[in-house]
């Protein structure tokens, strides 16, 4: 990624959060596939694996048209076999680790796990405080609350971890770089999961929440490195630092919480020891579905133990009508020299289309507080399977102009 402080040809960058709508074609592949042995693995073919390659080319070469000047792969390796889907992010690395087994106990179907002071534990989704407290309206089809479902059950941790998709990533980064090629990018960025949210699947194996989250820690290194090896920017997404808030039943403190939150920071640093900081980018977020969210924690709790991740970019959600206004946070927080941030512009959550002149001021806001130098504009969450994507395209598009019109402002 190209160190902006340093160019002549000074702008603010374009990025977004990483999973983008998949085409129709790719959908459709991706649910006629047959699993492996283990119902995690999806089979691949010839066939499907030239589809994907061509739908990351096109996709790249799209971005370069929106204004979007540190591109992703879309997330398009990770399968999606529905147009809905919130959890493709995180489901994916099921089918690229050994010790999993699908049992039927998933985070919506365990029991509800009470928290007590000094005890704090995550319960199961339908038992998350917000979702509990707005009960009707998320169990209502006719809100749009709903977050669809995965191509890729969700199990449990039954053995041993270890990685086993390095031909996964292999495809990944190689489909990604020639799509850069093509379309004249220098670089981009992939997606990781986090040891935390990886963790977040029921234990019956290593019966210890720390060895678990620090077992995931050793898994996901692997994919950490042959991210960074290729010389792409790694992003690392990890919700569970933010939205573990909301799995607790009752609220716990904010002691309690920034405890239980520090052991999920402290292994993911373990997980990039010695990885080079520049090209790690770390995604904050809340949660992607399109609920009310009373229940997040404020980030103002929450935005030094983000700072303590060993990265040189933060990506977080700040344009959604819960967040947004947390964007003041930066007046009492200093940013670590070296550090950019990466804040969202552009809302997942909404069907309307923001106006460039809103973009601009959103990305004004944070650069006269940080500086110019250290904002990248971005999106709050992946628009992959959260919105139509003849909207996300729209989105993508403002978010360029907004970023344009903010350069010749600041710059």
């Amino acid at each position: 990624m190209p160190d902006i402080s340093q160019d002549p040809t000074q702008q603010i960058l374009v990025s977004h959060a990483g999973s983008l709508p998949r085409t129709p074609e790719l959908i459709e592949a991706n649910a006629a596939r047959e699993f492996e042995d283990d119902g995690l693995t999806l089979k691949r073919t010839e066939e499907f694996d030239a589809l994907l390659s061509t739908a990351v080319k096109d996709l790249v070469a799209r971005q370069k048209q929106l204004g979007v000047t540190v591109p992703g792969d879309g997330e398009f390796g990770k399968a999606m076999s529905q147009g809905v889907d919130y959890g493709a992010w995180w489901s994916y690395i099921f089918q690229r680790v050994d010790g999993l087994e699908v049992t039927g106990e998933d985070i919506f179907s365990q029991p509800h796990v009470e928290s007590s002071p000094g005890n704090v534990q995550l319960t199961s989704f339908p038992n998350r405080r917000d979702w509990v407290k707005f009960h009707e309206a998320y169990n209502d089809p006719t809100t749009g609350i709903g977050t669809g479902s995965t191509a890729t059950p969700f199990p449990a941790t039954t053995g041993e971890l270890k990685y086993t998709g390095y031909d996964q990533i292999r495809s990944d980064v190689e489909n990604f770089r020639a799509a850069l090629d093509a379309a004249g990018y220098e670089t981009g960025f992939l997606t990781s999961l986090s040891p935390g949210s990886g963790a977040r699947i029921a234990d019956r194996y290593y019966g210890d929440d720390e060895k678990h989250i620090y077992a995931w820690a050793d898994v996901l290194r692997e994919e950490y490195k042959a991210v960074i090896d290729a010389g792409l920017i790694l992003q690392i997404d990890d919700p569970s630092i933010a939205e573990n808030w909301d799995q607790i039943s009752p609220e716990p403190s904010v002691e309690d919480y920034r405890k239980f939150t520090q052991l999920r920071i402290d292994a993911l640093n373990y997980a990039i020891r010695d990885l080079p900081e520049e090209q790690i980018r770390f995604h904050l977020c809340w949660g992607s579905w399109h609920g009310p969210h009373t229940t997040d924690i404020e980030f103002k709790h929450i935005v030094d133990l983000m700072l303590q991740i060993n990265a040189k970019y933060y990506s977080f959600e700040a344009a959604n009508a819960r967040h947004e206004h947390e964007y003041i946070v930066w007046d009492d927080v200093e940013l670590p020299e070296g550090k950019v941030i990466v804040p969202g512009i552009v809302s997942h959550a909404t069907n309307v289309v923001e106006h460039p002149e809103l973009v601009a001021q959103r990305i004004t806001r944070f650069a006269e507080r940080v500086g110019r130098e250290r904002v990248i504009a971005s999106t709050d969450c992946g628009l992959g399977g959260r919105i139509h994507p003849q909207i996300a395209e729209a989105k993508l598009e403002a978010l360029g102009q907004g970023a344009a019109l903010a350069t010749r402002r600041l710059f």
